[in-house]
């Protein structure tokens, strides 16, 4: 029994957050790693991904999944090694994803809760924990299913330059769409219009996204995959024509807030006959292999571009999850937790 000889530092939810997480809201505990039992298998974690949906699941509030219960460990998605098993389907070496996966150096597992990880040929094993993961899949289907963007509609993007955003606008770019990515700062405005080939980049940190959608769309717009929520997404969602349509993937603004945000007028979707539907990529993960069957060539062909920002250690997960918030960081945000395995 080797495990027992590993220590396991875990993040664990002391109290919830009010506003932006703080010292002291998460504590990074040490125990002892679990023994291995029967058909489950040790998972040395080498990537914590980072989402704005973290920060909901420390509220005591109804969600998609339920919050996560103070003492416990922080729940999160990650990639990792198998350095231990006592499965038959899954050997030392094997790169896997937890189904449910916490803020921790190592996590016993049973071998009904892991998928095998294929790396794609030429992409770095970051791509499955963006482009060709979760983050995708969101993009992918936020555009082709629930948005059904087509070709000649114009869409705007809320947090354009984030992990979703940026690769939703290309794939909208690809399905013959004019794309309108709102973003803050020039940098990033000049990444999405000069990389990323988005006809358009609105800057709300300088610019009222109103009268930058005016000029930009004076017709008005088709289609919103919204991301933000607040002011941003009101902005959007009045310049709607009849019959648009809207997806919305996240609020990321209300996230911290200690009131609500303010809402759109409700009256406009019956006056402009709106269909605005809330998805969860939980819905798509069966369907991934059709994402990833088209998005593949793309990646190959340069015709997606994407980024991750990686911080190292695990000690520093708190300060790395709020840059969601401050928006200090392009595309996919990971955490490295450990080396990747040769």
């Amino acid at each position: 029994m080797v495990s027992n000889a590993k220590i396991n530092r875990q993040w664990v939810l002391r109290q919830r957050p009010k506003g932006l997480v703080q010292p002291g809201d998460l504590e990074l505990v040490e125990t002892p790693v679990p023994e291995v039992k029967e058909s489950e298998v040790l998972v040395r974690t080498v990537y914590l991904s980072l989402d704005p949906t973290n920060r909901t699941w420390m509220n005591d509030s109804e969600g998609y999944l339920p919050p996560v219960g103070l003492g416990e460990v922080m729940r999160g998605l990650t990639l990792g090694v198998v350095e231990h098993s006592r499965s038959d389907r899954f050997k030392v070496g094997d790169v896997v994803m937890p189904a449910a996966g916490g803020w921790a150096d190592y996590a016993v597992v049973p071998e009904a809760g892991l998928r095998p990880v294929h790396r794609a040929p030429g992409l770095p094993l970051t791509a499955n924990m963006s482009v060709l993961g979760m983050t995708g899949l969101t993009a992918y289907f936020g555009v082709t299913d629930v948005l059904k963007a087509k070709a000649g509609e114009t869409m705007v993007i809320s947090a354009a330059a984030g992990a979703v955003g940026s690769i939703a606008g290309q794939i909208a770019k690809q399905r013959g769409c004019r794309v309108i990515g709102v973003a803050g700062g020039p940098e990033k405005c000049a990444w999405l219009t000069d990389e990323l080939g988005f006809d358009a980049a609105i800057d709300y940190k300088n610019e009222d996204v109103g009268d930058a959608l005016d000029r930009l769309a004076p017709d008005g717009i088709d289609l919103n995959f919204e991301n933000v929520g607040g002011d941003i997404m009101i902005a959007v969602f009045n310049r709607l024509k009849v019959h648009g349509r809207m997806a919305v993937c996240g609020l990321v603004s209300s996230y911290n807030a200690t009131k609500a945000p303010p809402s759109p007028n409700f009256a406009r979707i019956i006056t402009h006959r709106l269909h605005v539907q809330g998805f969860l990529v939980l819905d798509y993960a069966p369907r991934a292999r059709e994402m990833v069957a088209e998005m593949g060539p793309w990646l190959a062909e340069g015709k997606v571009k994407w980024k991750v920002h990686v911080d190292d250690g695990l000690e520093g997960a708190v300060d790395s999850l709020n840059r969601l918030f401050t928006g200090d960081h392009d595309g996919k945000l990971l955490v490295r937790v450990s080396e990747e395995p040769g």
